[in-house]
């Protein structure tokens, strides 16, 4: 049993630092760097400026996994002039403004903009646009202004829509949605406190709903086979669906007492391999505990060394959080990815 606590917590560790970059990205701003695909810039031109806008969103700190990515930063590129440089060898010169844009993919919302001129030469077209690429610094002033506006114009979002936020995911709730809807309030940024701390006290009302509902559904599935049956075969298969409900699920009082009414049923020649059987739901119980334990002195040890304290520990509360944020990674991983040209209707 030591051991097997043990491994426990290796995984659980494992995989905290597998996803924790992942979840993390939830409850903070982040700009998913984007260009759509354009026959008229070369592939390893897009690929270099696609570089040079995460590089501008890694300084100021909004670079993520794209989870979320309905806050891009993008831009648009305009040829000022174009000029054949005589050789040996022959060069293309060209002025370009790249115009930078945070938007919004969902509403086709243009947030913040900005223009920068540079100059690029090169052997060929795509040389040139590489050079006036790398000739841009990310720590240009004007990339400042628009990550800041930017920022400051998606916060304001949040801030204004909040309350249709709130309604569109108990709308999701009550008719089963509950993914997306703990999907929408997990992408509330923590810096939009009030609307943040509202959307996590309603993710709290839609998780418990979910675990609930899910329990229900494994608990029906686990009787209907147990009333089968009515023997060690059906017991067992029951059990080993009932070891599957969330432990903090309602549905728990109801699959202890299908457990107790299984046992009561089995015949004196069936109990033996019944025991058993019972030993390893009972385990699986015992382990989800145990893992919720260290994840729990986890927590309050970060806490304690980090000296946190505030009227809501962030710390202590970070398992919770983590519960609906992994619901929400698996809900965006799942979703179909739109066509890239539909995207950027408002570069047209």
């Amino acid at each position: 049993m030591r051991i097997t606590i043990i491994l426990i917590f290796i995984l659980f560790c494992s995989f905290k630092g597998i996803s924790q970059q992942k979840l993390d990205d939830f409850g903070r701003i982040v700009l998913t760097a984007d260009y759509p695909e354009n026959k008229d810039l070369p592939h390893e031109a897009r690929q270099l400026l696609l570089n040079k806008l995460q590089q501008v969103t890694s300084n100021y700190g909004l670079a993520g996994t794209s989870i979320d990515s309905r806050f891009v930063i993008t831009a648009k590129i305009n040829v000022l002039s174009k000029d054949l440089v005589p050789g040996p060898p022959a060069k293309v010169s060209q002025k370009i403004e790249i115009n930078f844009i945070i938007a919004d993919l969902v509403n086709q919302t243009i947030f913040s903009n900005t223009s920068i001129s540079s100059l690029g030469i090169g052997t060929n077209e795509n040389q040139s646009y590489i050079d006036a690429f790398k000739r841009i610094d990310f720590k240009n002033v004007k990339l400042k202004e628009l990550i800041e506006e930017g920022k400051n114009k998606i916060i304001s979002y949040y801030l204004t829509n909040c309350d249709f936020i709130l309604k569109e995911a108990l709308i999701d709730t009550k008719q089963g949605r509950f993914d997306k809807a703990i999907y929408d309030l997990s992408i509330v940024p923590e810096v939009c406190q009030q609307c943040y701390f509202k959307s996590l006290d309603t993710l709290a009302k839609i998780y418990q709903r979910k675990i609930d509902t899910e329990g229900l559904i494994i608990f029906k599935k686990a009787n209907a086979i147990w009333a089968s049956g009515l023997n060690i075969e059906s017991a067992e298969q029951a059990t080993e669906l009932l070891g599957d409900i969330p432990l903090n699920s309602s549905a728990q009082k109801e699959a202890k007492q299908l457990v107790k009414r299984i046992e009561q049923k089995l015949r004196a020649d069936q109990k033996a391999r019944w025991e058993f059987k019972l030993k390893q739901y009972n385990d699986k119980i015992a382990l989800k505990k145990e893992s919720m334990r260290i994840a729990e002195e986890q927590s309050k040890r970060e806490a304690i060394a980090n000296e946190k304290s505030a009227n809501r520990n962030f710390e202590l509360d970070k398992m919770r959080i983590n519960s609906y944020r992994e619901v929400a990674v698996t809900y965006a991983k799942n979703q179909p990815k739109q066509i890239t040209t539909n995207r950027f209707i408002f570069l047209r």
